[in-house]
This record gives C-alpha cells, structure tokens and sequence, in this order.
C-alpha cells in the first residue's frame, strides 16, 4: 500500500511541471488529479463494529472555467478499533487462548478495512482567496462503500480461521454511499502548491453480504439496511494540467 501512495505521488511531481501557468488573472478550466487523506469518527450502525477510520485515496477530475467541479476518487479505508466484543469466544480454550495446529497459543490480529468508490459535482466560490480558481470547495456525490474486518494470524495456521472459515468472522458489508464536502481549495499562482481541505461526511446505505455469523451461529444474519455514518476531516493535494502559458519573444 505504501509503495503504492509513493508512486502515485512521485509520478504527480513529474507531471506538475506541466503546471506553470500564472493563474491568478482568470478562471482556468482544468483537469485535475490528485491524493488526499481523511480522518473520521464512525456513526450509526458502523460505530457498533468500528472506531476511528482513516482514508487514503487518490482523485481525478476537472474545474471549469465557470469554477464548476466534476470528478471521481476511490479510498482505502483502515483502522484498529473493532468495537465487536465476543468475535472468537467458540474458539477460545479453557484458558482463555486460542491454539493454532501445533497446540501452540495463537496471536489473532484484527482490523477494520474497506473502500468506496464516488463521483462528485460541486462548486467553488472565489472568496477569501489570491485568485479566480481558489476559495470555498462545495461538493456532493454518490457512490459504491465496502467495509469488513480483517483477520490476521500472522504465520500461524489456525483451521477454524483459514481458508473460507474467515467469512464467517469478517462482516463483510456493502452497499451505496452518499457524501458531502465543505472546505477550502488553494491553487496557486504557479507552481504545484495546490491543496484543500474541509469537512468531509459520509452515509452507507448497506447490507450484509454473509448468510451466517460463526460467531452468532443461533441468531439470523440482519438483511435491513444499514446505516453506516462517517464524518470528519480531510485534507489533499492536487495538480492541474493546464497548457504552460508561451512566453513572450521579442525581436529588433
């Protein structure tokens, strides 16, 4: 994943030079690429299996000359607060471990995960801002939320967790997502300083994607929606890729 991020933002420095126009006498319509990150604080039923939720994803649109935004980005969701108490009790032994194949005690590690896919329209006003193209970012958009618990155990061999038993313990979960972003946008008047940030919330409308919870095995598996909340901050860095602006020659 790491790699990843590097790529994609090393690969956005090499394109930034493209990027030099002075922008600050015009509106400049634009494609746009870019990453971002988001921290958010999870409500509704997704509070009941998670706590605090990063996002790390990259985005691709465009800004038109009447400062009109369309666009589409795709995040990774991660985190390490299940709030999901009881997950492996059948597994546990009378000493409160769970043993691996060689009877040896057991190390599981888990983790929320997931991702969405949106498309977004919005606007932004030029106010408060060096020039035409920065100022308040509104935007709002629909899209495509997968979230699951991801379990870990390490290089251990656990039968009831291997192989096809895992999706009986990881909630996998899916559905559509709307979203809304209020913030700041900055471009630059040259140069590949461009950045936002603002407030950034989320609603999943989702169902469970399993037919039986091993952990539950006597309860029935809820098929009602799900309301799967997030809200909080988030924060990119963009690169648009206008025509570098032709210089002026002069002849006697």
């Amino acid at each position: 994943m790491k790699n990843w991020i590097y790529s994609i933002i090393i690969g956005l420095i090499g394109f930034s030079t493209l990027a030099q126009r002075n922008v600050k006498d015009s509106i400049i319509g634009t494609p746009l690429i870019g990453v971002h990150y988001g921290a958010n604080s999870t409500y509704g039923d997704l509070a009941d299996r998670y706590g605090f939720l990063s996002h790390i994803g990259i985005m691709a649109g465009y800004k038109t000359n009447r400062n009109w935004f369309w666009g589409m980005d795709a995040n990774f969701i991660f985190g390490n607060k299940i709030n999901v108490t009881g997950l492996f009790d059948d597994l546990v032994d009378s000493y409160g471990n769970i043993t691996d194949e060689n009877g040896d005690i057991a190390k599981v590690l888990v983790y929320s995960r997931g991702l969405n896919v949106n498309f977004a329209v919005g606007k932004l006003f030029p106010v408060l801002s060096p020039n035409k193209n920065s100022g308040i970012l509104v935007h709002l958009g629909a899209g495509y939320l997968l979230h699951h618990m991801r379990i870990e155990t390490q290089d251990q061999v656990i039968p009831q967790l291997e192989l096809d038993y895992r999706k009986g313990y990881d909630r996998l979960t899916a559905g559509p997502n709307l979203h809304q972003f209020v913030g700041y946008s900055f471009m630059s008047n040259g140069g590949y300083y461009n950045f936002y940030g603002g407030f950034y919330a989320q609603q999943g409308f989702t169902k469970n994607k399993r037919t039986i919870f091993f952990d539950q095995p006597e309860l029935v598996v809820p098929t009602a929606i799900r309301m799967d909340f997030q809200a909080g901050f988030r924060v990119g860095w963009f690169i648009p890729f206008y025509k570098r602006k032709p210089k002026d020659f002069y002849f006697d």
